[in-house]
């Protein structure tokens, strides 16, 4: 395997991109990363003849280079109209780089040869990148969405499959997706695979030119790939491999080079060496590791294989992301005893730093590139990592400045514990006041999208003893400015007469509703004290209070909402009808006749993440134990509640221990029990009704469908598989066959294949009509999921998710 140091050299200026990044009717950003620093100029040009012929240029920008390393040169160049020119929804538009004038452009960039165009960038003869905006009437937006890419995740990465959805219907602007949605793990920084790793290592020292002094006590061979397991979890505090998770962290990433370098691999296929070390080569005396290190190599090379498609689907849609904590590191920031351990740890303290620079460079600049010019929070970052980097890591104003802006929560003088302030009835980490946002709102013209920060500003709750219990994802301060406050500004646009929003989306990269079997685990893990075992505390249903205000701040503005949402390594789709006289923390009196809001959420999610666990409720299987119709009620001030037991003849009344504060939230289960023993639960005083309810329900996964262009190449791409000759064989091929059978396969809620999800809507474009099984007229919101069958894994097939709009009336109370 030959470094890149010695191979740099020979390779092109562009070392990953060009992704098409925030993009509106007066900007359009796009990221690139270089190996040389160069002034790049951004050109927008409209198209004509359905996107093949390129017309006059609309929009231009110019920027230089950042110097990250002495060959790592990033840019996020925004384009602005040149003559009043916005950009419009229907249209297709084309998009060239220039580099130092225009002396190089993009195809000369990217080859980095006299071939100019051996590098698949477009979808058309003139070799441009092309994309679409939103479009203008909700019934032809096509968003993609889904989180959880892993390089060594296990069979074919769907990041892949974007390229065909868009190869299939390029030239049709309101046809082809328009927006993609990355809604948290877009690397993984604790889980690397060994060779990976290795790789990273040497690439991220030569990018940069030098080599991180990493504030570490023990021996460089603990440094090693598949070695750093000890080191994070005693150096660092990290969790990612407790509870017997060893290998989950043996080749954490430590250094900015590492962080930086990870983006420049899970993006192009430029870096990537030919072959990797053989595992026999590596560990000769060690038959388990070696097997192991083959495995994941076996991976990496199955995820290389189509990054090219990646490459070009990411230069040809507007790509959208936030965080969770695989982006940084496995639990990061999960509950209040993580940050006490990591924070009060130089090598934790690292950590953080350096992948929240990296996701600064490479994802948040090109989200928000308005935070990143001149005189903001973003744009003092790209001043004073040039001044860090170029000193070696060893100037500290500069990381000063880089701390602050990365919101690096702040230390007590002399204990070294972060600090915290209290904000109503929890904790927030403390931070510098001129901080980076990382939260963003997007507005097209018919729809609007949230993207919630859901890891740096939580709500710890108060107490010596509550360092493990589940925080609020967002604190009360951050649901104002999270999400009150960007709905209330759309709603100031919209009596403006500037703004025709009709839907919100909100993004949340951890789900509001669980599998059941999920929620018990967790719950039985928090019972136990081993919350990093399953992440306890990361969904919203773990803290009432949160959830209670999550539903209420988003109904008080939105009737409907639609969250996207990631995490757990499959893809579904639910519906939560809520109604309410009096929402949480709302004044009294309440409403004289309860009102109804509904939620849909829409789950996607693993990219490239194989789980044995969720594969079995992929399948059949699963529906053994389908997930019932659940129905809770809330009330603000903690209720009065009696149950009543009926043992045979005897009638039996007890007072429920009344808690000291609200909100409540109780599943409501009717009659519990068995003949012998029955009872049930409810309020006291009837007039003490609930101030809201809701009711949770799965909406089925329909049959999968193979792709039109698909079923055409199906028997061309058939194998041929010798068959089997010893007994073993013959019976593991037997079970392998059962359970890659179609049939065995459609399972009734969730896909747990590596997948990929298009949301669009129906019933817009017409006056709203009665709810009724998939009524053509009805508004809908759809979930068309892509993944690869078992049974024929070069086949896309897509499972559909029909989720009607309409909000139902209050259905007779129960409790």
């Amino acid at each position: 395997m030959q470094p890149l140091s010695q191979r740099l050299s020979h390779l092109p200026l562009i070392l990953a991109g060009p992704i098409l990044r925030r993009t509106e009717s007066q900007a359009v950003t796009v990221w690139v990363a270089l190996k040389q620093p160069r002034t790049v100029t951004l050109k927008v040009y409209a198209t004509v003849e359905e996107g093949s012929q390129i017309d006059r240029p609309l929009l231009s920008g110019t920027q230089p280079t950042v110097k990250v390393g002495e060959f790592l040169h990033l840019v996020a160049v925004t384009a602005t109209p040149l003559h009043h020119s916005a950009l419009l929804p229907g249209q297709l538009y084309a998009y060239n780089l220039f580099f130092d004038g225009e002396t190089e452009d993009l195809a000369t960039a990217l080859s980095g040869s006299a071939d100019r165009f051996d590098v698949p960038i477009s979808y058309f003869s003139h070799n441009l990148p092309t994309f679409a905006l939103p479009a203008a009437n909700l019934d032809d937006l096509r968003i993609l969405h889904g989180s959880c890419r892993k390089m060594h995740g296990g069979d074919r990465d769907a990041a892949a499959i974007i390229d065909d959805l868009i190869a299939r219907q390029a030239q049709y602007p309101n046809n082809r997706p328009q927006q993609l949605f990355f809604t948290g793990d877009q690397i993984y920084g604790d889980d690397v695979a060994d060779a990976m790793l290795a790789v990273l290592t040497e690439a991220g020292d030569t990018l940069l030119g030098w080599q991180e002094q990493l504030p570490v006590q023990q021996a460089d061979s603990n440094l090693k790939p598949g070695q750093r397991c000890e080191t994070a979890k005693l150096e660092a505090g990290l969790t990612a491999m407790l509870v017997n998770k060893e290998h989950l962290a043996k080749s954490h990433l430590f250094s900015l080079g590492e962080y930086l370098t990870i983006y420049l691999f899970a993006w192009s296929p430029v870096l990537w060496p030919d072959t990797f070390a053989d595992g026999e080569t590596v560990y000769p005396n060690d038959r388990k590791q070696s097997k192991r290190w083959n495995q994941e190599v076996q991976d990496l090379l199955s995820f290389r294989a189509e990054l090219h498609k990646v490459r070009r689907a990411l230069a040809n849609i507007p790509t959208y992301t936030i965080f969770d904590d695989h982006d940084v590191t496995d639990d990061w920031y999960l509950n209040r005893w993580w940050c006490q351990s990591v924070l009060s740890k130089p090598l934790g303290r690292c950590v953080i730093f350096n992948g929240l620079l990296a996701y600064a460079l490479f994802q948040a600049w090109g989200n928000t590139p308005d935070r990143f010019i001149e005189g903001e929070a973003g744009g003092e970052l790209l001043d004073a990592v040039q001044l860090w980097s170029a000193s070696q890591g060893t100037d500290r104003a500069a990381y000063q400045i880089l701390a602050q802006r990365l919101g690096l929560p702040l230390q007590h003088p002399e204990t070294g514990q972060p600090e915290f302030w209290q904000d109503d009835q929890v904790w927030v980490l403390q931070r510098h006041h001129r901080v980076l946002q990382w939260h963003y709102t997007l507005r097209g013209p018919k729809h609007e999208v949230l993207l919630l920060d859901t890891r740096t500003y939580r709500g710890y709750p108060v107490g010596e003893n509550r360092e493990i219990d589940p925080p609020m994802l967002l604190s009360p301060t951050a649901f104002k400015t999270q999400i009150a406050e960007p709905l209330e500004e759309t709603d100031r646009l919209v009596q403006a007469g500037e703004s025709e929003i009709e839907l919100t989306l909100v993004i949340l990269p951890t789900n509001v509703v669980s599998l059941r079997a999920i929620d018990w685990a967790q719950r039985s893990d928090l019972e136990r004290g081993r919350v990093f075992h399953s992440d306890v505390g990361d969904s919203w249903n773990f803290h009432q209070a949160a959830l209670s205000q999550l539903l209420s701040e988003l109904f008080q503005r939105r009737d409907r909402i639609i969250a996207l949402s990631g995490d757990i390594h499959y893809s579904c789709a639910v519906r939560l009808s809520y109604w309410f006289t009096r929402h949480f923390g709302t004044p009294k009196p309440p409403l004289a006749l309860e009102q109804s809001r509904l939620l849909v959420q829409l789950t996607s999610s693993a990219i490239d993440n194989v789980e044995w666990r969720a594969r079995v409720a992929h399948s059949r299987l699963k529906s053994l134990l389908p997930e019932p119709v659940e129905e809770w009620v809330g009330w603000n001030e903690p209720p009065n509640l009696v149950e009543i037991q009926v043992n045979g003849d005897r009638i039996r009344r007890f007072t429920l221990p009344a808690s000291p504060t609200g909100p409540i939230l109780r599943q409501v289960k009717g009659v519990q029990g068995d003949p012998t023993l029955a009872w049930r639960v409810f309020p006291q005083d009837s007039k003490q009704l609930p101030d809201w309810r809701y009711r949770i329900e799965w909406i089925p996964r329909q049959r999968a469908t193979l792709l039109a262009d698909e079923k055409a190449q199906l028997l061309l791409r058939t194998p041929l598989s010798p068959p089997p000759t010893s007994l073993k064989e013959q019976l593991v091929n037997g079970v392998l066959l059962v359970w890659r059978n179609p049939w065995m396969q459609e399972g009734r809620e969730v896909v747990a294949c590596n997948n990929i999800s298009l949301v669009s809507f129906q019933g817009f474009d017409s006056p709203q009509t009665p709810l009724s099984e998939q009524n053509q007229l009805a508004q809908a919101v759809i979930q068309d999921t892509y993944w690869r069958t078992p049974w024929q894994p070069t086949s896309i097939v897509s499972s559909r998710y029909w989720v009607p709009l309409t909000r139902e009336e209050p259905p007779p109370a129960r409790y």
